[in-house]
Protein backbone atom coordinates (compact mmCIF):
# COMPACT_ATOMS: atom_id res chain seq x y z
CA UNK A 1 0.00 0.00 0.00
CA UNK A 2 1.23 3.47 -0.88
CA UNK A 3 0.29 6.90 0.44
CA UNK A 4 0.18 9.79 -2.04
CA UNK A 5 0.71 13.24 -0.52
CA UNK A 6 -0.05 16.25 -2.71
CA UNK A 7 2.45 19.01 -1.93
CA UNK A 8 2.73 22.51 -3.38
CA UNK A 9 4.87 24.27 -0.80
CA UNK A 10 1.93 25.92 0.97
CA UNK A 11 1.44 25.92 4.74
CA UNK A 12 -1.59 23.64 4.31
CA UNK A 13 0.38 21.08 2.33
CA UNK A 14 3.09 21.15 5.02
CA UNK A 15 0.39 20.50 7.62
CA UNK A 16 -0.80 17.53 5.54
CA UNK A 17 2.68 15.99 5.58
CA UNK A 18 3.03 16.53 9.33
CA UNK A 19 -0.40 15.04 10.00
CA UNK A 20 0.31 12.01 7.81
CA UNK A 21 3.62 11.37 9.58
CA UNK A 22 2.04 11.67 13.00
CA UNK A 23 -1.14 9.65 12.43
CA UNK A 24 -0.53 7.11 9.68
CA UNK A 25 1.43 3.89 9.84
CA UNK A 26 4.69 3.72 7.95
CA UNK A 27 3.83 2.96 4.34
CA UNK A 28 5.71 3.75 1.16
CA UNK A 29 4.93 7.39 0.42
CA UNK A 30 5.00 9.37 -2.82
CA UNK A 31 5.04 13.17 -2.57
CA UNK A 32 3.58 14.69 -5.74
CA UNK A 33 3.79 18.27 -6.95
CA UNK A 34 1.76 19.20 -10.04
CA UNK A 35 2.81 22.00 -12.37
CA UNK A 36 1.01 23.58 -15.33
CA UNK A 37 2.73 23.57 -18.72
CA UNK A 38 2.36 26.67 -20.90
CA UNK A 39 -0.19 25.07 -23.24
CA UNK A 40 -2.43 24.13 -20.32
CA UNK A 41 -2.23 27.69 -18.97
CA UNK A 42 -3.15 29.11 -22.39
CA UNK A 43 -6.08 26.70 -22.69
CA UNK A 44 -7.36 27.63 -19.21
CA UNK A 45 -6.69 31.36 -19.39
CA UNK A 46 -6.78 32.43 -23.07
CA UNK A 47 -7.26 36.11 -22.22
CA UNK A 48 -3.96 36.10 -20.33
CA UNK A 49 -1.98 34.84 -23.34
CA UNK A 50 0.02 38.06 -23.64
CA UNK A 51 0.95 38.00 -19.97
CA UNK A 52 2.31 34.43 -19.93
CA UNK A 53 6.06 34.27 -20.48
CA UNK A 54 7.03 31.16 -22.49
CA UNK A 55 10.38 31.06 -20.66
CA UNK A 56 8.58 30.34 -17.40
CA UNK A 57 7.74 26.76 -18.38
CA UNK A 58 11.25 25.49 -17.60
CA UNK A 59 11.18 27.54 -14.40
CA UNK A 60 7.79 26.10 -13.45
CA UNK A 61 9.05 22.56 -13.96
CA UNK A 62 12.22 23.26 -11.96
CA UNK A 63 10.20 24.86 -9.16
CA UNK A 64 7.84 21.87 -9.08
CA UNK A 65 10.82 19.52 -8.82
CA UNK A 66 12.16 21.62 -5.96
CA UNK A 67 8.78 21.62 -4.17
CA UNK A 68 8.43 17.86 -4.57
CA UNK A 69 11.96 17.29 -3.23
CA UNK A 70 11.26 19.68 -0.33
CA UNK A 71 8.04 17.82 0.46
CA UNK A 72 9.85 14.49 0.48
CA UNK A 73 12.53 15.90 2.80
CA UNK A 74 9.81 17.22 5.14
CA UNK A 75 8.09 13.82 5.09
CA UNK A 76 11.31 12.01 6.02
CA UNK A 77 12.10 14.59 8.74
CA UNK A 78 8.56 14.13 10.12
CA UNK A 79 9.07 10.38 10.42
CA UNK A 80 7.77 8.85 7.21
CA UNK A 81 10.01 6.21 5.66
CA UNK A 82 10.42 4.95 2.11
CA UNK A 83 9.57 8.37 0.62
CA UNK A 84 9.91 9.21 -3.07
CA UNK A 85 8.81 12.30 -4.95
CA UNK A 86 7.55 13.30 -8.37
CA UNK A 87 6.85 16.53 -10.19
CA UNK A 88 4.09 15.90 -12.71
CA UNK A 89 2.85 18.17 -15.50
CA UNK A 90 -0.90 18.48 -15.61
CA UNK A 91 -2.67 18.03 -18.93
CA UNK A 92 -6.16 18.99 -17.83
CA UNK A 93 -6.29 20.14 -14.21
CA UNK A 94 -4.26 19.83 -11.04
CA UNK A 95 -6.89 17.78 -9.22
CA UNK A 96 -7.27 15.39 -12.18
CA UNK A 97 -3.51 14.87 -12.28
CA UNK A 98 -3.43 14.03 -8.56
CA UNK A 99 -6.26 11.52 -9.03
CA UNK A 100 -4.55 10.03 -12.10
CA UNK A 101 -1.22 9.61 -10.29
CA UNK A 102 -3.04 8.02 -7.33
CA UNK A 103 -4.65 5.56 -9.76
CA UNK A 104 -1.33 4.91 -11.50
CA UNK A 105 0.47 4.01 -8.26
CA UNK A 106 -2.66 2.39 -6.77
CA UNK A 107 -2.43 4.63 -3.71
CA UNK A 108 -4.21 3.32 -0.65
CA UNK A 109 -4.77 6.91 0.50
CA UNK A 110 -4.50 10.43 -0.92
CA UNK A 111 -3.48 13.11 1.59
CA UNK A 112 -3.81 16.81 0.76
CA UNK A 113 -4.11 20.12 2.53
CA UNK A 114 -7.41 21.94 2.40
CA UNK A 115 -5.98 24.92 0.51
CA UNK A 116 -2.88 25.36 -1.57
CA UNK A 117 -1.11 28.08 -3.47
CA UNK A 118 -3.87 28.54 -6.06
CA UNK A 119 -5.20 31.59 -4.16
CA UNK A 120 -7.98 33.45 -5.93
CA UNK A 121 -8.17 30.82 -8.66
CA UNK A 122 -9.26 28.21 -6.12
CA UNK A 123 -12.06 30.46 -4.92
CA UNK A 124 -13.27 30.97 -8.48
CA UNK A 125 -12.74 27.43 -9.75
CA UNK A 126 -13.28 25.36 -6.61
CA UNK A 127 -10.47 23.99 -4.52
CA UNK A 128 -8.20 21.23 -5.72
CA UNK A 129 -8.79 19.23 -2.54
CA UNK A 130 -12.56 19.42 -3.00
CA UNK A 131 -12.31 18.08 -6.54
CA UNK A 132 -9.89 15.32 -5.48
CA UNK A 133 -12.30 14.30 -2.71
CA UNK A 134 -15.25 14.08 -5.09
CA UNK A 135 -13.49 12.40 -8.01
CA UNK A 136 -10.98 10.01 -6.46
CA UNK A 137 -12.20 6.45 -6.16
CA UNK A 138 -10.08 5.81 -3.11
CA UNK A 139 -9.84 7.12 0.46
CA UNK A 140 -8.87 10.79 0.65
CA UNK A 141 -7.73 12.69 3.72
CA UNK A 142 -8.00 16.49 3.61
CA UNK A 143 -6.00 18.10 6.40
CA UNK A 144 -7.22 21.51 7.60
CA UNK A 145 -4.76 24.35 8.22
CA UNK A 146 -2.53 23.97 11.24
CA UNK A 147 -3.74 26.04 14.15
CA UNK A 148 -1.21 28.53 15.45
CA UNK A 149 -0.65 28.26 19.17
CA UNK A 150 -2.18 31.18 21.09
CA UNK A 151 0.18 34.06 21.80
CA UNK A 152 1.59 34.17 25.31
CA UNK A 153 0.04 36.80 27.56
CA UNK A 154 2.31 38.98 29.70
Amino acid sequence: MTILIAYDGSADSRAAIEFAAKHLTAEPTVVVTVWEPLLVQLKKYPLAAGAIDPNTEDEAQAQAEQHAREGAELAVAAGLADVTYRAVADNESIWRTIVDVADEIDASLIVTGSRGLAGVRSVLLGSVSNHVLHHAHRPTLIVPPAKNPPAAHN
